[in-house]
């Protein structure tokens, strides 16, 4: 979802900054978005905290800084949906489409209800429906079972290293890049800018699945 339907980055730099610095803790915005990016909340709260802050204490930092990174997305969303992406999922509304993402279950909900997606999707998954969070390929394994496909039959979309690594090793037929989050997209069959790019439309055409 984050760098593939929403280019969200900008926004979640945002919100974690301004909430360390409620906290009295204060981080440079790059190294907030590199500590940030295809990590777990759980992770993220740990790096900024320290490793001592009970499970308690992670959900809430995690929680309360979601809020207002909804808050401050809200008034935005349309313009931070990422290029062609509406038009793109609408003229393949008729394929089995899954959402896998590692965000909290509340920022899937207002994003996808939000921007009026949520209809087009037949599985949805975020970060607490697995045991494992990506890079592990669980949320794709499960995604793939719950389409009733399998994995050889998928293409994945993803914009982290993290992401693409969970993809490859869930066995899918092939993964797309988008470097609206970072060009650094070893492990892809194809990179793109966004859903218009054109390159994307001649790739589809021509892709055979393996299986």
């Amino acid at each position: 979802m984050d760098g593939v339907i929403v280019h969200s980055t900008p926004v979640h730099t945002e919100a974690w900054q301004r909430y360390l610095h409620q906290r009295g803790i204060e981080v440079a915005r790059e190294k907030i978005e590199a500590e940030m990016l295809g990590r777990h909340n759980d992770e993220i709260v740990r790096i900024f905290f320290g490793p001592e802050v009970t499970p308690e204490e992670r959900f809430r930092h995690g929680a309360e800084k979601e809020k207002l990174y909804r808050e401050l997305m809200r008034p935005r969303l349309a313009e931070h949906l990422v290029a062609g992406v509406r038009e793109f999922i609408a003229r393949n509304a008729s394929l089995p489409l899954a959402l896998a993402s590692n965000a909290e279950p509340a920022n899937v909900e207002f994003i996808l209800e939000e921007s009026g997606l949520r209809p087009y999707f037949r599985v949805v998954l975020d970060g607490h429906q697995v045991g494992k969070p990506k890079p592990d390929p669980e949320i794709y394994l499960l995604a793939a079972r719950l389409l009733h496909v399998e994995p050889p039959d998928c293409i994945v979309f993803e914009d982290s290293e993290t992401g693409v690594r969970a993809a490859r090793s869930a066995g899918v037929a092939a993964v797309v890049g988008l470097t609206t989050t970072t060009d650094r997209l070893p492990g892809c069959d194809l990179v793109i800018q966004d859903f218009q790019d054109p390159k994307l439309a001649d790739w589809l055409a021509a892709f055979q699945p393996v299986g």
